[in-house]
């Protein structure tokens, strides 16, 4: 199996999630929002293709990373390659968090035609959902880009069977945002 990737895997990012991780950036995205900050990452015949082994390989080569964060281009577009990663991350201890155009909501309409959709969810820790959108675009937020989208704690909502969201004021953030600020000053 392989997988259409804009990038090879970008490690120690601080701004993709909580941590230091390595980010998975996938080609193709239908999407298309006005001011995406990734634009060359929607076409679907852009990036270049690499086998699923051996990007499980380089994952668990990965040293001093929390966790990976599957971006784009938006990953769901390629799910079966995007289970298989995260299954594998999981495995072996690393934290998954996943960017998406897709709500949360439209991903359990399409669990309904294609399983793999549901399944993913087990296996992210975060959900980031949600289009940009220019117009909401605001600097002060955590982790995404406009405040249209949400970052879904995807343990808690399956649990709670409703959404359940990481607040702005939770002390992980909090300690976050110290952090990061100690690590540019």
């Amino acid at each position: 199996m392989t997988i259409r990737l804009a990038a090879p895997l970008q490690s120690d990012s601080v701004v993709d999630g909580f941590g230091v991780r390595t980010v998975i950036w996938t080609q193709g995205c239908s999407h298309n929002c006005p001011f995406c900050q990734n634009p060359q990452t929607h076409d679907f015949n852009g990036g270049c293709e690499f086998d699923i082994e051996e990007i499980k390989e380089e994952i668990s080569n990965l040293k001093n990373q929390d966790g990976i964060t599957l971006s784009g281009g938006d990953p769901l577009y390629q799910i079966d390659a995007i289970l298989e990663i995260a299954k594998f991350s999981q495995s072996i201890g690393l934290n998954v968090w996943c960017y998406t155009g897709f709500l949360y909501e439209e991903i359990l309409e399409m669990g309904k035609k294609n399983h793999k959709y549901l399944e993913l969810l087990n296996y992210l820790d975060v959900l980031v959902d949600g289009k940009f959108i220019n117009e909401l675009k605001d600097l002060n937020l955590l982790f995404r880009g406009s405040s249209n989208q949400r970052l879904i704690d995807v343990k808690k909502t399956l649990k709670n069977g409703s959404i359940v969201l990481i607040p702005e004021n939770d002390g992980i953030i909090e300690n976050f945002k110290n952090r990061t600020e100690e690590l540019y000053i």
